[in-house]
């Protein structure tokens, strides 16, 4: 973890701890065929201590680099934190809750009832930085009906996810892929790492196992601002 020019933390390349995300293990599957919640946590992975990167040597032959360098850029101001969020491809609208991470190191999760509303992780960047900007929601909610990102799966390429900020603006992001991974081998780099460009993770639980009443999965939703 480090701190942004903007006094934000931002998760590096080598952030690969663990966030827990609550409300997805535990579950039992209620007439109807959908998973109830509860308030159990399943792991999701985060930040961890900043490791130095290793020197690269130009290759043999190339010319030396120039000795000066030009000045760097201004600092840009830095995005306002969200307060809601909106998905018209599949009919999604929720506050972002800001979520941080308790004692323990799980990440906390929002308050009952389970099934709504989402919330943005704060250690991420905010909606619009640089960086993957990380949202969290459930999957189901209290009673087996569905959680505010149960429609993560039906999002293709290029949806848009419209995400409000505190200063009245709107950062919108296009959908470019969503992926399935086992909570087991889940690719913390990847989704975590940090970007070129403003970036957007929508992650849920994912893969319910009937038999032991757990998710064993995660679905993530991977998404880019919009210039």
């Amino acid at each position: 973890m480090k701190v942004s020019a903007h006094g934000r933390r931002v998760l590096t390349g080598a952030a690969a701890a663990l966030l827990l995300l609550g409300g997805c293990a535990g579950n039992t599957m209620p007439e109807g065929g959908s998973p109830a919640a509860s308030t159990a946590s399943t792991a999701l992975p985060a930040p961890a201590p900043e490791s130095a990167a290793p020197a690269v040597s130009p290759p043999a032959g190339s010319a030396a680099p120039p000795t000066a360098t030009a000045a760097p850029p201004a600092a840009q101001p830095a995005a306002a934190a969200p307060v809601s969020l909106s998905i018209p491809a599949i009919g999604t609208n929720s506050q972002l809750l800001p979520l941080g991470l308790r004692d323990d190191g799980t990440l906390e999760v929002p308050p009952e009832p389970p099934g709504s509303p989402a919330g943005w992780y704060t250690g991420s960047p905010a909606p619009g930085d640089r960086g993957p900007a990380v949202l969290l929601g459930h999957v189901n909610a209290t009673g087996g009906g569905p959680g505010v990102f149960a429609g993560l799966r039906d999002l293709r390429p290029g949806d848009r996810i419209n995400v409000a900020r505190e200063d009245g603006s709107t950062a919108v992001f296009t959908v470019d892929r969503g992926e399935q991974y086992g909570k087991a081998d889940f690719p913390t780099l990847e989704v975590y790492g940090n970007t070129e460009a403003a970036e957007l993770r929508l992650i849920t639980c994912d893969g319910f196992d009937a038999a032991s009443g757990e998710f064993d999965d995660n679905y993530v939703v991977y998404a880019t601002l919009v210039p």
